[in-house]
């Protein structure tokens, strides 16, 4: 399996990065920064988000892993003000300099706050096929917004930010006695999900490979696909799982992620089969799934966006 490698050293001749400046006392220990949850000891989360609104970044999950030379944030939630929320936390752990941001996949609460840390001067790393996706439908996304709940006051500032780095198998960065390693374990959630690994400490950032607690969005996701990478993911024996969505995780979720997937896709394409009433089908739906507090309506959505335009009926 091919990698590459990535060191802080050799970056400094690629683009102009900040000085780091100097450690505060979160990182030797205290407690962190209003809204970021200690996972490890240099490892911050949000997590388990339960008001999930639109203008809560649907409560997708962040975090940021601190190294000696810098900081690596994964995923930027969904506007220029959020981003700001999170650099503030950010700042009350640590103020080394935040060298890259890490896209766990396209989506819209996951990436519209790249341009925030695109100022700060973080190289945007993302999946090769989630690249080439956001270059062709973020402005649309963006300008399309409204249609998942968010005003253009809720968007306000908000300016796309690209990848810069893109890979297709693994990538490994180091931080500074800390690597950091970016692996891609198939399509799943999208064609280009990847996941956040600290081999060391066994910690995992799923990305949206992962809902705990959450209907998860299916609607652009190859389930087949999704339910091998998740036995992929489940060979890296994590001990600590940061899920896209949703509460901290261990390896009987990823098999309960498995289980959801399965239920769902053999019940919808049977459902779908013989009815194109999306509601009469998201109630039967709901009948046979796992009950989950967050993302309801999301069921709906994936039989009106996946399975009724797979039928040929209109969604």
């Amino acid at each position: 399996m091919k990698r590459l490698t990535i060191c802080l050293c050799t970056l400094f001749l690629l683009a102009p990065l900040a000085l780091a400046g100097p450690a505060t006392a979160a990182d030797s220990g205290s407690i962190p920064g209003p809204g970021l949850t200690r996972i490890a000891e240099n490892v911050y989360a949000y997590v388990d988000i339960r008001n999930s609104t639109p203008q809560n970044s649907f409560g997708a999950n962040a975090g940021i892993v601190i190294g000696r030379d810098g900081i690596l944030v994964v995923d930027t939630l969904v506007s220029a003000r959020e981003a700001k929320r999170f650099i503030a936390d950010i700042r009350a752990v640590s103020d080394k300099p935040i060298r890259y941001v890490v896209n766990t996949h396209y989506h819209l609460d996951h990436s519209f706050g790249n341009g925030e840390f695109a100022k700060l001067g973080a190289l945007i790393i993302a999946h090769a096929n989630d690249r080439k996706t956001m270059l062709q439908n973020g402005a649309a996304a963006l300008q399309g917004a409204k249609d998942f709940g968010l005003s253009e006051a809720d968007l306000a500032g908000t300016e796309l930010a690209w990848p810069v780095i893109a890979f297709t198998d693994r990538l490994e960065i180091d931080l500074g006695e800390q690597m950091v390693e970016l692996i891609y374990p198939g399509p799943s959630h999208t064609d280009g999900s990847l996941l956040v690994f600290l081999p060391d400490q066994k910690l995992l950032f799923a990305g949206d490979a992962l809902f705990t607690g959450y209907h998860p969005f299916l609607a652009e996701g190859n389930l087949a696909a999704w339910v091998k990478a998740l036995d992929a993911i489940a060979a890296l024996d994590a001990q600590t799982i940061v899920p896209g969505h949703g509460p901290l995780a261990a390896g009987k979720d990823l098999a309960e992620m498995q289980e959801y997937l399965v239920i769902f896709d053999k019940l919808a394409r049977e459902l779908a089969a013989g009815s194109s009433d999306p509601e009469f089908i998201a109630g039967e739906m709901k009948k046979a799934l796992p009950p989950r507090p967050e993302g309801e309506s999301l069921i709906m959505a994936n039989i009106r966006m996946k399975y009724l335009v797979e039928s040929g009926a209109q969604p």
